[in-house]
């Protein structure tokens, strides 16, 4: 794995993707930030050695290098999913890379369903903790001893120093940002009803089906990390609509803009020298 790694870093750093700051992994209808980068570098997973490849239709599959917020970025524009038959170790193989190209920070965003019926269709929730429901753990088999240590600490997964500047900036800029539980699921089928009971049971506020293996790779390696659910669709078990996909990119999209400027500014004001405690 580490051989492998190292290949792909040098790659990356002779194509210029050198020191970058910030990492930034972008989820499903929520590509467009990478719009607002300077001087990008664009260069498609294919291209990269042992990256996987995006397979789903709304993940473009390119990794993009540049200025944002005054600070050196790295953007996945589209994720990999356990659903598109990948393994917890190939989804999560970016952020291993990420670190070792000495990135400080780790934003990630995500479409969810809300769970929390106060939350409505359009919001955003900054995840303050998760249930893994996927499974499995990135972690399982042979530790990376370079990378971390076998037992990795998740009594806070998520920077509290970085949600609490999202907090405050999201309210200078009169954004709603509710602050829940997000739950992994597998998928790619969508919940019964007595799942979306059983969610609200366990105490989720929202439920997808990524993110938590990013976040918790990123844990093992002591990156500060942060992330962001758009809330797609509302998951009332009593009044459960057959769910339109397109809808769900559509009302993405319509959120993505108050995501852009949230991360932005968060990336602004971010100091990389110790961003978190973790």
């Amino acid at each position: 794995m580490m051989n492998k790694l190292q290949e792909t870093v040098d790659f990356l750093t002779s194509k210029g993707l050198i020191n970058p700051e910030i990492a930034i992994v972008l989820g499903t209808g929520l590509g467009k930030l990478t719009e607002h980068i300077s001087n990008a570098i664009s260069i498609d997973y294919a291209d990269i050695p042992h990256f996987p490849v995006a397979t789903v239709e709304f993940h473009s599959g390119k990794l993009i290098y540049g200025t944002l917020g005054g600070k050196k970025v790295i953007v996945m524009q589209g994720r990999f999913h356990l659903y598109e038959g990948y393994s917890l170790e190939q989804i999560t193989y970016p952020i291993r890379v990420f670190k070792l190209l000495n990135a400080k920070a780790l934003l990630v965003s995500n479409a969810a369903g809300a769970i929390n019926l106060d939350f409505k269709k359009g919001n955003l929730m900054l995840i303050d903790d998760h249930i893994n429901l996927q499974g499995g753990s990135p972690l399982a088999g042979k530790n990376l001893d370079s990378l971390g240590e076998r037992f990795t600490d998740m009594s806070a997964p998520y920077c509290s120093k970085l949600n609490a500047q999202l907090i405050a900036i999201a309210k200078e800029q009169g954004t709603t940002l509710h602050v829940g539980v997000y739950a992994s699921v597998v998928g790619p089928q969508l919940e019964t009803r007595a799942e979306y009971r059983y969610l609200k049971i366990i105490g989720a506020d929202a439920v997808g089906m990524s993110t938590v293996p990013e976040i918790i790779v990123a844990n093992h390696m002591h990156l500060p990390c942060i992330a962001i659910s758009v809330l797609t669709d509302e998951c009332d078990p009593n009044d459960l609509k057959p769910v339109n996909i397109s809808e769900i990119i559509a009302l993405a999209n319509k959120a993505e803009p108050q995501l852009i400027r949230l991360f932005t500014e968060l990336i602004t004001q971010i100091k990389t020298t110790q961003p978190c405690h973790i």
